[in-house]
């Protein structure tokens, strides 16, 4: 595994992260692992590279947070992007529905789409705008937050009968069939409500001085080891990111999303999750997450440019088109906020006839913006091809 010499003097002091605790599961004993609470002591070597990673994902940040700028409705924008976060996040955890699959499943219009998966992933994104709206309406980010997120996480399909949106009152583990020959052995259920108080409280410090992304990176890897729940940890930790920095002010709008990066490089995430439990070197963790930070707020940056782009150049194509370009430009805005429709739904949101809507649609299809997708005479379905193009980007299943 890669090792810097970031922090190397603080690892050097610090050694685990954590104690264990013998706890007997069933008929054998196992080493549970207690997380030490936040900050890391000795403090954060904030020297050198670590600060330069830092500055360079702030940077990033400011211009993500401007982005919306470019994009006449960031709504638009937003709505397609917390889809594609949602489709991510849940990858991690190996699910196999796409993007498409998860805007065909929120039209009801989903044959063959696996419908656990699915539901998985619609609920994902259910749980983000719980959290977000619960923040904005001066909620604060707390447990009882947590857990209702995780209460909408897993509200439907796999995983509803695991308790949610209550902590876990038995063992869990990481790997293998049983704590015993587990990867990773979390606290005891007991020790878990103390656990996450001192995690909260860790939230809302600022006596400690640390910036806010440092933040964000040391509870998403101390949340993961406390594994508080008997499922949907991964993804209620990758929430968590997004929840702080929207708390905080650092972002508006929920745009950054890590789990394309943790994607990516799954294996290394899940070996530095371990590393920093047996080193103690937060350094090398934040290093790399701070890197994910700048990168994942670099892409969307550019995402958002193409888009903006694309949006404008097929409206301009579309004005050329004469005396049937109004009707399509409508149905150029409904595609917009919803790049996949049926007629139905087009003749809803432009309030167009359904004859005058067919033939706007068919116009977009004559010039590549659009596409049918059944291969039906009635009931048809139409996708913004080249926007979920970009969206797509990345979501394959693997």
């Amino acid at each position: 595994m890669h090792i810097t010499l970031i922090g190397v003097l603080a690892n050097m002091q610090r050694g685990e992260s954590g104690s264990y605790e013998v706890t007997l599961t069933g008929d054998e004993q196992v080493r549970a692992f207690v997380p030490f609470p936040l900050p890391p002591q000795p403090p954060l070597n904030l020297e050198g590279p670590l600060q330069q990673t830092l500055e360079a994902a702030l940077l990033a940040l400011g211009r993500l947070d401007g982005v919306t700028t470019l994009l006449q409705d960031q709504t638009l924008f937003l709505y397609t992007y917390v889809r594609k976060e949602a489709v991510l996040s849940s990858q991690i955890e190996g699910t196999q529905s796409s993007l498409s699959d998860l805007l065909l499943f929120e039209l009801e219009e989903a044959p063959g789409v696996p419908q656990d998966d699915v539901v998985e992933v619609s609920n994902y994104v259910a749980a983000l705008e719980h959290g977000l709206r619960r923040l904005r309406g001066g909620f604060p980010l707390s447990n009882r937050l947590l857990r209702e997120v995780h209460s909408v996480l897993l509200s439907r399909g796999r995983g509803s009968d695991k308790t949610p949106g209550e902590f876990r009152r038995s063992q869990n583990w990481i790997g293998g069939s049983r704590p015993g020959n587990a990867v990773f052995v979390p606290p005891p259920h007991r020790v878990v409500p103390d656990c996450m108080t001192e995690l909260e409280r860790f939230f809302h410090a600022r006596e400690d001085g640390l910036p806010l992304l440092l933040r964000a990176g040391l509870a998403h890897v101390q949340f993961e080891t406390i594994h508080p729940f008997l499922d949907g940890n991964g993804r209620v930790g990758r929430l968590l990111v997004t929840l702080l920095l929207c708390q905080a002010g650092v972002l508006r709008e929920p745009l950054l999303y890590l789990s394309l990066y943790l994607k990516q490089h799954r294996e290394r995430y899940y070996d530095l999750l371990n590393y920093v439990r047996q080193s103690g070197d937060w350094e090398e963790w934040l290093a790399f997450f701070l890197e994910g930070v700048r990168v994942t707020a670099t892409g969307a940056v550019d995402v958002a440019q193409q888009i903006a782009q694309m949006f404008q150049e097929n409206h301009s194509r579309i004005q050329r088109t004469g005396r049937r370009a109004g009707s399509a430009i409508r149905v150029h805005e409904a595609l917009k906020e919803r790049p996949v429709l049926p007629l139905s739904e087009v003749c809803k949101k432009t309030t167009l006839a359904f004859p005058t809507a067919t033939r706007a649609m068919e116009l977009l299809v004559e010039h590549g913006i659009a596409r049918e997708i059944t291969g039906k005479r009635r009931d048809r379905l139409f996708v913004y091809d080249q926007y979920l193009a970009i969206l797509d980007e990345g979501t394959e299943p693997t």
